[in-house]
């Protein structure tokens, strides 16, 4: 059963705002990460992607990897399930800035390898040719041609 949506400024006196909400803030976490500058550091966000369940967004400036991960204690309604008894980080989270109405529009977003490396193709110079696709002059592997 879906919750009616309703507007923060509507709610009446006691209300919560997490009674109306899908639990969003329950369903991932999120840390800062490095910026990336270099094709080594663009690489790595391609690694983080190749794994699934994540994303890499940038939001005012700072870049973020997101992992899909839904808490173990959320209950089919969407609330806590250990709500006495929850994490200091969740009882610090307000819903005074929570993304209950927020249209989770990021600077950039990239949910694939193939987003991150299209974008650091476009930002960074051309790359040098992986050592390990250069041609060598002796490969030890091929016979001499008789």
């Amino acid at each position: 059963m879906s919750k009616p949506r309703v507007r923060r400024e509507d709610l009446k006196p006691g209300e919560v705002l997490c009674e109306y909400c899908t639990a969003r803030c329950c369903q991932y976490f999120a840390f800062p990460i490095e910026k990336p500058k270099t094709w080594s550091d663009f690489d790595h966000i391609r690694w983080y992607l190749m794994h699934g369940n994540c994303a890499v967004f940038v939001d005012d400036g700072t870049w973020y990897i997101l992992i899909y991960s839904p808490c173990q204690h959320l209950l089919p309604d969407n609330r806590c399930g250990i709500y006495e008894h929850r994490p200091q980080v969740c009882r610090d989270y307000s819903t005074d800035d929570c993304e209950y109405d927020n249209d989770a529009c990021y600077d950039q977003f990239f949910e694939t390898p193939e987003q991150i490396w299209e974008y650091a193709e476009a930002i960074l110079p051309e790359r040098k040719q992986p050592v390990w696709n250069r041609p060598r002059r002796y490969d030890p592997l091929r016979l001499p041609v008789l």
